[in-house]
């Protein structure tokens, strides 16, 4: 009976970047509908801006792919449809409620977060695994979510939080 290969640092590398490639095709998705949804124009915005960003970033994680050998394809992430999905229910629930946008911003920043976890460790172990070019791709992405996050925390705080609290 033949032994299992035992998995190291390239599969983990591996399967955790076809992780983020399923996750940022399901954010490609959703960020149309949570702009559609906003009623800030400021939170419209920074939502279409993203929008164009997670474009570029699959397109960064395809070359990565590209790099490795391997066919760009994503594995299902429970993590990224479950934040998606109360993203989902945010937008329904707090429909015409001067909560929803804060409601909206709280859902992307918990996507935010989540993508700046999975890129921050993907840089770090292409850095132990020598892929200086998807240190770099890695890099230019994880700033761009840093900023998005930035973003997001001063529409927050300087209109949709007071707006869904005044409202109260």
């Amino acid at each position: 009976m033949a032994r299992k290969k035992e998995k190291n640092l390239n599969d983990l590398f591996l399967d955790t970047l076809k992780d983020i490639y399923y996750a940022e095709n399901k954010i490609l998705k959703a960020l149309p509908k949570m702009a559609k949804a906003a009623q800030a124009t400021e939170l419209q915005n920074a939502f279409k801006k993203h929008l164009g960003e997670t474009q570029g970033q699959v397109k960064r994680l395809t070359q990565i792919f590209k790099e490795l050998g391997v066919s760009a394809k994503g594995k299902k992430c429970p993590a990224i449809d479950g934040i998606l999905m109360e993203g989902d229910e945010i937008a329904k629930d707090y429909k015409n409620s001067p909560a929803l946008d804060a409601g909206l911003l709280a859902a992307a920043q918990a996507v935010e977060h989540y993508e700046i976890s999975r890129y921050g460790t993907l840089k770090t172990w292409a850095r132990k695994l020598g892929m200086q070019n998807a240190v770099a791709l890695l890099e230019e992405t994880l700033s761009q979510e840093k900023a998005t996050d930035k973003t997001l925390s001063g529409i927050a705080e300087g209109l949709v939080n007071d707006h869904a609290r005044m409202a109260a």
